[in-house]
């Protein structure tokens, strides 16, 4: 598939360097959408608790928006497939919108989350649109020509996002960091429309699995609310519990089964049988899933812990995400010079889990130099993992499959993020629940804990060094569970199989041969599988 392509004398379409950098520059303002909106919601959720209360449900406004977006996301991506990419990623973006004014209207942490959950059906068309529409315009070998625009986006939403979101909190209140999504998404809705012109693909009936939808919906779902409720709201051995257990592994197992069956599955399972693509889901899950927990939780110890204010703490953030960014930039570089890859996922391994456990050295006399170097580190792993695994992963598939393959790396990871959130946050809130009952100073933590630093300020010396005791060491457990699974990434890294990258797109010249062992096992007619 070219974007506005021209045809040359043979009558071949080539997408032209200018046109395709016009586009990523569109397609990226709308992915800073997304990612902005984590990074400023971060930086603000302290004194949105503070307003609101509840932080027994601190977790959920998070987890809200992660669990709509890993259900959607399979969806966005077939529909993409069957209905065409541009018309599905326009609805994404206005469906964002319309979330993000309803959350700025929330009057109560309730309809907050239910806010976000649209805000999250929104991003997650938005962040396969983006990834598949990418995927079909750059072949993986010629990706890192246009490394500097994406490096360039992500930094004013890395590093711009904290900041944005500290300054609006403290000068125009929480609201506006939801509104703010709105003249960014009018600029993204106008760039798109008048620039990315795909040619038109003939299309068969639309055949949609909604069987296979419901049944991913479900199990998702059900999966997540164990790890939010399970220790928190009810018991593990409870019978809500137990309940949503089964119904979730139910409805997985019923899943697996229906897109063995299905014309056009949400997920086809075909992919899973490329190793690489299967490693990069795992190791996307676990970088997912350490990264949104970091950004929760730091901003909460600096405030809490190091008396920074809402603007002071996003800029804190500034070692782990210049780290994040710059190391992204080198890996991209010299995978784009090299075709070799295969090193940055082990060292990326290494420096998360080697960040998480500093992380989880904090106390209440940590500095900020020190908290800054800990979270350079693990900035660092991030960095090394965050371009390598969408870029192996679509190039360990078919061209055909480019849509489901983005949208299965990308729910995988955004499923890590879900988890990661819930499961922290309910190791996090339990811990700062049960210090503060050891310490005499429960009432902070019932129904509305005041969180910010301002309001911290005005208690007790005897019951603000007890909570202060007990956010890090709430902290520290977050993060030490955080380092254990990243284990799990980190050996999963080893495995993965150094193989040439494709460096041409569709239709613009040959495209390297895999090795015996990448072929299809679903390919009966001889023609082998493009894998990495």
């Amino acid at each position: 598939m070219a974007v506005a392509a021209q045809e040359t004398d043979q009558g071949k379409e080539q997408p032209q360097a200018r046109s395709v950098r016009v586009v990523i520059l569109a397609l990226m303002i709308a992915m800073l959408l997304a990612m902005l909106d984590n990074m400023i919601v971060g930086t603000a959720m302290p004194t949105i608790v503070g307003e609101l209360g509840g932080l027994e449900h601190l977790s959920w406004v998070v987890t809200a928006y992660t669990l709509a977006t890993a259900a959607s996301t399979p969806i966005w991506g077939k529909l993409g497939d069957l209905f065409g990419r541009k018309g599905t990623f326009l609805t994404a973006i206005v469906i964002f919108l319309i979330g993000s004014v309803l959350s700025g209207m929330a009057q109560d942490m309730g309809q907050l989350i239910g806010f976000r959950a649209i805000q999250g059906l929104g991003a997650g068309g938005l962040m396969v649109g983006v990834m598949a529409i990418i995927g079909d315009l750059v072949p993986p070998r010629e990706r890192g020509r246009y490394q500097g625009m994406m490096a360039a986006v992500m930094a004013v939403a890395m590093i711009g996002g904290p900041l944005v979101g500290g300054t609006i909190t403290d000068h125009l209140g929480w609201r506006w960091s939801f509104y703010i999504n709105l003249p960014l998404g009018a600029v993204a809705l106008a760039m798109v429309t008048a620039v990315l012109h795909l040619p038109k693909v003939e299309r068969t009936k639309p055949r949609i699995d909604y069987l296979g939808a419901a049944l991913l919906t479900v199990g998702i779902t059900s999966i997540v609310l164990v790890t939010t409720w399970g220790g928190t709201e009810y018991a593990w051995d409870s019978a809500v519990i137990m309940e949503l257990i089964a119904i979730g592994v139910a409805s997985l197992t019923g899943f697996f089964f229906v897109e063995t069956k299905a014309a056009e599955p949400v997920v086809p399972l075909h992919i899973f049988r490329n190793r690489n693509f299967s490693l990069m889901a795992v190791i996307g899950f676990f970088t997912g899933f350490v990264m949104f927990g970091a950004v929760l939780f730091l901003p909460l110890y600096q405030q809490s812990v190091q008396g920074a204010s809402a603007t002071n703490s996003g800029l804190l953030l500034l070692p782990m995400l210049m780290s994040m960014l710059v190391v992204s930039m080198i890996a991209g570089r010299v995978t784009t010079n090299t075709g070799r890859y295969r090193l940055f996922p082990i060292i990326g391994g290494a420096l998360m889990m080697t960040g998480l456990f500093l992380l989880s050295q904090m106390d209440t006399g940590t500095s900020r130099l020190t908290s800054g170097l800990y979270m350079a580190v693990l900035g660092a792993g991030m960095g090394f993992l965050m371009q390598i695994t969408m870029l192996v992963a679509q190039n360990s598939v078919e061209q055909k499959d480019m849509g489901v393959a983005s949208s299965a790396a990308t729910l995988f990871r955004t499923l890590g993020s879900s988890f990661g959130v819930a499961i922290m946050g309910a190791l996090f809130t339990a811990q700062v629940q049960d210090e503060m009952t050891a310490r005499g100073g429960s009432e902070i933590t019932a129904g509305s804990a005041q969180l910010d630093a301002a309001s911290l300020a005005k208690l007790p010396d005897q019951v603000r060094e007890a909570y202060e005791f007990a956010v890090s060491s709430g902290t520290h457990a977050a993060f030490l569970l955080g380092a254990a699974v990243a284990v799990i990434g980190f050996v999963a890294a080893f495995f993965v199989k150094e193989v040439p990258l494709r460096g041409a797109a569709p239709g613009q010249g040959t495209e390297p041969e895999p090795s015996p062992d990448d072929k299809s096992p679903d390919d009966k007619t001889g023609k082998v599988a493009e894998t990495v």
